[in-house]
């Protein structure tokens, strides 16, 4: 496993390691701190990487092995900017303690190697003057209770206070927050597919239901993946329903489901349905640049939109739960954005 010391980052490269030098160190580089394989190739043109203690090696395509050990001399990115910028936001509730956003997508929700401002964050803290949200103790993350994916849509509540924080965090530990989310996904999950059936990890509820209890956890060779794995990892439940499906050909292509979450683990919704054979419609990390069938002429302009979609379909529909100070229930609900609308059209049109 690699670590850091000061600007000094040491490899000692795992057994399932590519040969390439780049990839090897990018896929085990530490997380957070922008070491992406474009970086690290530049650095070792720099003569900023090492095997062993002396030798220094220029080429990003040098062959490794596993058991080396590599050194790299590594400079702090610039830090993140959690300060206040005048961006346009959707507030869908907001009172002294919490403020609940419609985020859109190509938003991250707060500042990380990447997205180093223009996030939500950057907004809400200008639309509350500053230092107006609480404090969590990271000062790039303050209000910030749970976040979705940058590219996908939909509800967020942010802690503007101290009790709000606490008693918002303690909900989302419980799991007693109410979270919905529509996605559209390739395929339409058949319950009584018998390869539905045996993938580990799922049970077969009431109306309708599936649900998917994996552990989730950091996939093995792609370090900007997560995989679903039967032991270890944090453990993560999902549980959805098939709300349509939509044919071309008289053949299932597609379909949208309504998707519960009991945990809320990194890319969770993503991660179950790939892990069931049904990745989430334009999805290029999990869905593998998966396209539509061949269509026919009258349905070719309605599958190429399909098909070229160019983020995950996935929306955080609803949100619910209990006001931390005064104990009332608050429940939140987003329509389909207009992307994912034109999607659903054309879905409709094959």
């Amino acid at each position: 496993m690699p670590g850091h010391d000061g600007k000094t980052i040491s490899f000692r490269l795992p057994e399932a390691t590519p040969s390439r030098l780049d990839k090897a160190l990018a896929e085990n580089a530490p997380e957070g701190l922008g070491l992406s394989r474009t970086r690290i190739g530049k650095l070792i043109r720099e003569g900023a990487v090492r095997r062993g203690r002396s030798e220094v090696v220029t080429d990003p395509a040098a062959r490794c092995a596993p058991g080396e050990e590599w050194f790299m001399e590594y400079s702090e990115p610039p830090a993140p900017n959690a300060e206040a910028q005048d961006i346009p936001i959707n507030v869908v509730y907001e009172d002294a303690d919490v403020l609940v956003v419609d985020k859109p997508a190509g938003m991250a929700v707060h500042p990380a190697p990447g997205s180093m401002d223009g996030t939500l964050l950057n907004a809400v803290l200008h639309r509350c003057g500053g230092n107006a949200l609480h404090d969590t103790g990271d000062q790039l993350r303050p209000g910030v209770v749970h976040r979705i994916d940058k590219n996908t849509t939909g509800l967020l509540v942010m802690a503007k206070s101290c009790a709000a924080h606490h008693g918002l965090a303690e909900q989302f530990a419980r799991h007693s927050v109410e979270r919905t989310y529509v996605a559209f996904c390739h395929g339409a999950p058949d319950r009584g597919d018998p390869r539905l059936r045996g993938v580990r990890g799922v049970e077969m509820e009431d109306d309708g239901v599936v649900r998917i209890d994996t552990g989730i956890a950091r996939h093995r060779t792609d370090r900007k993946r997560m995989a679903a794995v039967v032991s270890g990892g944090r453990r993560a439940v999902t549980r959805f329903r098939v709300d349509r499906s939509f044919l071309m050909g008289g053949r299932t292509v597609a379909a949208r489901v309504v998707c519960w979450l009991e945990t809320g683990r990194t890319h969770q919704i993503r991660v179950h349905l790939c892990h069931v054979g049904h990745a989430i419609i334009g999805d290029m990390v999990y869905g593998g640049g998966r396209r539509l069938p061949v269509a026919g002429a009258g349905q070719r302009q309605a599958a190429s939109f399909v098909s070229g979609f160019p983020r995950q379909a996935l929306h955080a529909a609803t949100l619910g739960f209990v006001h931390p100070r005064n104990g009332s229930t608050l429940r939140f609900e987003s329509e389909l954005p207009g992307d994912l609308l034109r999607l659903q059209e054309s879905l409709d049109a094959l």
